[in-house]
């Protein structure tokens, strides 16, 4: 039975430092679903040396595939903090689809923006994250929705229960719209600005997968 428990990481990040720990891209490509149907999708993102561009859509050499889900003005960018990548590591272990040692690489959960130390639950749509960088402002993004699951996932993390996990877990990631364009790279500092504070992203995911 796969468990959904979190799984915590142990140093993976210092109380209240928030920053970029890789740039992920991927262009759409044809995948082979679980039940065997063939589709498009671009959720394999592979890191890539930055500084990359980041414009209202999003950042340079990225795709969607299908827009109407992913992409868009207000989903230009997708985040998913590193510190579940432990339990998304554990559960594929458990549902026998990959080995207790064999890490997940940047990018898996189709995520443009590997993070630390900005879980779900401290960030509220509105807020806002200032990509900081030699003490300047690189570029500003906004938080506007969670991510939520589809079978392009599970396929991805290569087992059907991986959907029922993320709406379980709450584990979703952030999407987040382009206020200033600029760039990002890996290592660059997050300063987190909050918006009005009415809705939080984990609780907004939470009622509208019907948690």
């Amino acid at each position: 039975m796969v468990s959904c428990m979190p799984f915590g990481v142990s140093g993976a990040s210092r109380e209240g430092f928030m920053n970029i720990v890789h740039v992920n891209t991927g262009r759409a490509r044809a995948i082979t679903l679980l039940d065997g149907r063939r589709g498009r999708s671009a959720i394999a993102k592979t890191p890539v040396a930055g500084p990359v561009a980041v414009g209202p859509l999003g950042l340079q050499g990225d795709e969607q595939a299908d827009p109407t889900v992913h992409g868009g003005i207000t989903k230009a960018v997708y985040a998913y903090p590193l510190e579940h990548y432990p339990f998304w590591q554990t559960v594929r272990a458990q549902a026998r689809v990959a080995l207790w040692d064999e890490p997940l690489s940047p990018g898996s959960l189709g995520e443009n923006l590997t993070v630390s130390g900005l879980a779900e639950d401290r960030l509220w749509i509105g807020d806002r994250l200032h990509v900081r960088r030699d003490g300047a402002t690189a570029c500003v993004l906004a938080v506007s929705e969670p991510r939520f699951p589809c079978h392009k996932l599970a396929a991805a993390m290569g087992f059907a229960q991986a959907v029922k996990l993320m709406a379980q877990s709450g584990y979703c990631g952030g999407y987040l719209a382009v206020i200033e364009p600029g760039s990002v790279a890996a290592g660059d500092a997050l300063e987190l600005i909050p918006g009005p504070r009415e809705v939080n992203l984990r609780e907004l995911f939470f009622a509208r997968m019907g948690s």
